[in-house]
């Protein structure tokens, strides 16, 4: 398997400096060959790297290396990983994703990395399904002082543990702001929780397709319904005193994203409503839209407008444009009609509270602007007329076909013509030339006539 140095030449196609100094050249040129400079950003996916290389002739070619992609290669020595980082000092995104990084790192560290140097101008890691030990991980986050963006997703991780081995206390990171999550299969927000103490700063969390189930700390029990929260309220706000709020350990989360995760009851919707900073969601794929026959009835343009009108602080919703005020007053006003008349155990928070900002509603009127299916016509042809029932959502085609016999005129030398009882005198009949459109499109009502006559 080639070594990173040996996969930068065959990109590349490094020379040797010293070729060109040995070439008859007319104008000036460079006595760096350009094609030796390598990039800023520098991609190497899916090239069987395993290893660093030799050091010093790595250094030469990628000390200035700001952007570093080496996803799906065969690295699995935490050795060559710091070597790599030590001979591009001026590195600050690195996507290692896809490398089995399982190994236990304290080996890298007697061999490689000792002196405990740091690389702070690494602001960016992704270590997306590498199966990094938590232990692992701990000491690589002490090497990056400076990182806002970690990306740790399908990792296998049903649990946090941010424990620092020396002292026994939670690992604090203020500089972290963006962390990725998906797929891991942690199931309790408790655990959760953990990232935000881990990463007091958090901006941004994504937690797709984790098994989710609740929000509450503690998570319900297997039995519980909808219904009331598993810990007290107090006021508008929750309170709880021995454990911690759901959203306590994120007072500056904005961005959140729980798609495909197994969040299933409104009680977990208003305790999104009350994260501090939350200002925008992602929540689709849930089972708390898919189950139950009773929500199915709504649309989804319906289930948007329950969760706007829950979501006080919520700008942008499932990556819709932001939500306007009237929009907002539309959501809240739904929410309104939809449980005034549900019993009052039923009702949420939210609802008493939109009362006393718009009032008690009346219902809305239901008119049915759906077209009758059978209209009684008077059917003209030549000196023959009868009245006749007509199926409006049929086409002008099969019409004809019915009327041959009445007419005795075959339907594809056939011509019918609408005759409106109200305009008739004004605009006279209009021919249904078109053989596929149904007949309500003419808005045919009772009393109105269709004309029958031949071709020429």
């Amino acid at each position: 398997m080639p070594s990173l140095l040996e996969a930068i030449v065959e990109k590349y196609e490094c020379f040797d400096d010293d070729t060109f100094d040995q070439m008859p050249i007319a104008i000036y040129v460079p006595r760096k060959n350009p094609r030796n400079m390598i990039p800023n950003l520098l991609v190497l996916n899916d090239c069987d790297i395993d290893s660093a290389g030799q050091e010093s002739d790595l250094r030469d070619k990628c000390h200035g290396v700001e952007e570093l992609d080496l996803a799906q290669n065969c690295l699995s020595r935490w050795s060559e990983v710091f070597k790599i980082l030590h001979i591009m000092p001026r590195l600050k995104f690195a996507n290692l994703s896809f490398n089995n990084l399982s190994s236990d790192i304290n080996s890298a560290i007697e061999v490689y990395d000792d002196t405990g140097e740091t690389y702070p101008c690494l602001k960016s890691i992704v270590l997306n399904s590498t199966n990094i030990t938590w232990r692992s991980f701990r000491h690589i986050l002490k090497r990056i002082p400076m990182v806002e963006e970690i990306h740790l997703s399908m990792n296998n991780y049903d649990v946090i543990d941010l424990e620092d081995d020396e002292n026994c206390q939670h690992i604090q990171m203020p500089s972290v702001k963006r962390l990725h999550f998906t797929g891991n299969p942690v199931s309790t927000w408790s655990e959760v929780c953990k990232l935000g103490r881990a990463f007091p700063n958090l901006e941004s969390l994504v937690l797709a397709e984790c098994p989710l189930q609740s929000l509450m700390t503690p998570p319900p029990s297997p039995d519980s319904h909808l219904g009331l929260l598993s810990y007290p309220r107090q006021g508008s706000g929750f309170c709880d005193m021995t454990l911690d709020s759901p959203h306590d350990a994120f007072t500056h989360l904005r961005f959140l994203n729980l798609n495909r995760t197994l969040i299933r009851t409104w009680d977990d919707v208003d305790i999104l409503g009350r994260f501090p900073a939350l200002r925008y969601l992602r929540i689709q794929g849930c089972p708390i839209f898919e189950e139950n026959s009773e929500r199915q009835e709504y649309t989804e343009h319906e289930r948007r407008q329950l969760l706007i009108a829950r979501l006080t602080c919520i700008q942008t919703l499932n990556g819709g444009a932001e939500i306007t005020a009237d929009e907002r007053e539309d959501a809240e006003r739904f929410l309104i009609r939809y449980y005034m008349d549900k019993p009052e155990n039923e009702r949420p928070e939210r609802y008493n509270e939109l009362v006393q900002i718009h009032g008690k509603l009346d219902p809305l009127v239901n008119i049915d602007l759906t077209p009758e299916s059978k209209v009684q016509v008077k059917i003209i042809c030549g000196d023959k007329c009868e009245q006749h029932i007509l199926d409006v959502y049929q086409t002008v085609s099969e019409l004809k076909q019915k009327l041959e016999k009445f007419s005795s005129i075959p339907a594809h030398r056939m011509r019918v013509f609408y005759m409106d009882q109200h305009v008739c005198s004004v605009i006279g009949p209009e021919e249904m030339k078109f053989p596929n459109k149904r007949l309500y499109s003419y808005n045919i009502v009772k009393g109105d006539q269709i004309i029958v006559d031949s071709k020429k």
